[in-house]
């Protein structure tokens, strides 16, 4: 996604990262990302300690640091691996790896230890792309990317972050991976029948009943089929195996660009890995105690502050999707359709494809659609809502292609792998409350004051089901110089999540954009403020001595 979405407390466990080798000096290398983008996952990032709401997390062995082996020398083949750079098609269908090789991009895999503990067992495939630098003189590093998710890949990514870098992208060579369990690395697939699995619970018990047995079977069908990987799906794992891919590009230290839950991923790298990064630019980064499998809860104010607007913008084209004329009518158009979906799901489409969607569904989909502020997005979903419109008043409501591949994904099994990496990903990082009351309350209460978007944010999901992490949360112990990029409106990871996490680090910067509702700026948004500022910071490496504010 970017869809949307939604770290262990250890006595700070980075003194047994050091431990791992690093070449003594490097090798000479010859040597859009698609942001986790409005429709797809919530961004998640930086949560590092507990949260009180954790307290009731499914009982378990005491939380642990797990380090890798200590025995001197112990990862010094994964560190000082040869890289076998070559064409990104795998197969003759595969038109990414075509339009990778087109572009000029090199890919790879490196193999990492599927357990940290034991780096002589199972080993994993991480994939890579590198775009190398052509301005070699003045070469800068490389710099690697993540889109977030989590479970989001990156390897399609280092020609649209080039273009974004403008002149410095030349200074750097840019690499794109795939986290491990994601894309075209080692894969994961619980063979879920959804392919997404935030739901709301919808206006009823029943509707919560039946989101609770989703949840239930979601979880026990991925650890029927994946049992032995599934413990060593985490964050605390990926930034292992970052720190092995900068080992094997021969860098000393490497920059770093991550949006969303890549911020977290990012963060917990700086902590973990102190002095082995360079540039850091965290986009929509989140707050040292947002990243948990409940991290939605605190979404509410500004998706309702972000769907309140795209009503007004939607009255104001009225003539074009016949939603109402003005804000309120629009938003009473919203809750028309969920009253209607509430009695009998509503069908979509047309045969041989019909969805049937209901009140447990829209919230969703209207919570994916607010993500970004552009016009074509907002159009997009004016779109959706019309055909809901239509299907609530019992027309047959044809869907435009975007919103079918949206119910296609968000229903079948079609992206069972991306889900199951992305809960893999959460479920494993944070334990999750579980007790099923719990949520069924905290819905409740949610109900009056956010009727639309409580029993999403409240809800039930497959974490409560998991097997409780092995390893206890990043906590924050060293400062780190970032520069933290966020909009005062951002829906997924909000404005007060990342100033949070400025405050934990005093020397990051915040480049903040005021009134915007977009997830993930650089690059992205088409603000040339934020994007000259985050250039100017990659090609100096200087910080700004200020937080700095751009404006829409």
């Amino acid at each position: 996604m970017v869809l949307l979405l939604a770290s262990i407390d250890v006595s700070y466990a980075e003194d047994a990262e050091k431990t791992t080798r690093t070449p003594a000096a490097p090798r000479t290398t010859t040597a859009a990302r698609t942001t986790a983008a409005a429709g797809l996952a919530l961004a998640l990032a930086a949560g590092i300690t507990a949260s009180p709401a954790l307290a009731t997390a499914r009982p378990g062995p005491p939380l642990r640091t797990v380090a890798p082996a200590t025995t001197v020398g112990a990862l010094d083949r994964y560190y000082h691996q040869p890289l076998d750079w070559g064409t990104c098609m795998r197969s003759p269908q595969d038109e990414t790896g075509r339009d990778l090789d087109k572009a000029g991009v090199q890919c790879a895999d490196v193999t990492v230890p599927l357990d940290y503990t034991a780096p002589g067992g199972r080993t994993i495939t991480v994939a890579l792309s590198r775009l190398k630098a052509t301005d070699t003189r003045r070469r800068i590093g490389a710099i690697l990317l993540n889109n977030g998710g989590p479970g989001g890949p990156a390897v399609d990514s280092p020609p649209i972050v080039r273009t974004a870098m403008k002149e410095v992208g030349p200074r750097y060579d840019i690499v794109g991976f795939d986290p491990r369990f994601v894309g075209r690395s080692t894969p994961l697939d619980c063979g879920w029948p959804v392919g997404f699995t935030w739901f709301s619970a919808g206006a009823s018990r029943a509707g919560f009943d039946r989101q609770v047995a989703l949840s239930k079977s979601l979880a026990a069908k991925c650890r029927a089929t994946n049992a032995s990987v599934l413990p060593h799906i985490t964050t605390r794992n990926t930034a292992r195996d970052m720190d092995v891919i900068r080992g094997a590009l021969g860098e000393r230290k490497i920059s770093y660009l991550g949006y969303s839950y890549g911020t977290y991923l990012g963060t917990v790298y700086t902590q973990m890995f102190p002095g082995r990064y360079d540039r850091m630019v965290l986009d929509g980064a989140v707050g040292p105690d947002d990243y948990h499998p409940r991290l939605l809860k605190d979404t509410v104010r500004e998706n309702e502050q972000a769907l309140s607007a795209w009503a007004a913008w939607a009255a104001a084209r009225h003539t074009t999707y016949g939603l109402g004329r003005s804000r309120t009518a629009v938003l009473a158009t919203i809750d028309h359709v969920m009253a209607k979906a509430a009695r009998a799901p509503l069908t979509l489409g047309t045969a041989p494809e019909v969805f049937r969607v209901d009140d447990t569904h829209i919230p969703t989909l209207l919570f994916m659609g607010v993500a970004d502020d552009g016009d074509g997005s907002r159009d997009l979903l004016a779109q959706q809502v019309a055909a809901l419109s239509q299907a609530s008043k019992g027309h047959e409501a044809p869907l435009p292609p975007e919103f079918a591949e949206a119910l296609r994904l968000l229903l079948s099994g079609a992206d069972s792998s991306s889900g199951s990496s992305q809960m893999a990903i959460i479920c494993g990082d944070v334990p999750a409350p579980r007790e099923t009351e719990r949520y069924w309350r905290d819905i409740q209460r949610s109900r009056g004051a956010h009727p639309l978007f409580g029993p999403l944010t409240e809800n039930i999901g497959p974490c409560a089901f998991w097997d409780a992490p092995r390893e206890a949360p990043t906590r924050i112990e060293h400062d780190a110089r970032a520069l933290l990029v966020a909009a005062t409106g951002d829906p997924r990871t909000t404005y007060r999540s990342t100033t949070t996490l400025h405050g934990r680090l005093p020397g990051s910067r915040l480049l903040t954009l005021e009134n915007a509702n977009r997830h993930a700026l650089y690059g992205e948004y088409g603000n040339a403020c934020v994007d000259n500022e985050v250039n100017r910071y990659l090609a100096t490496g200087r910080l700004p001595k200020k937080d700095e504010t751009c404006v829409k």
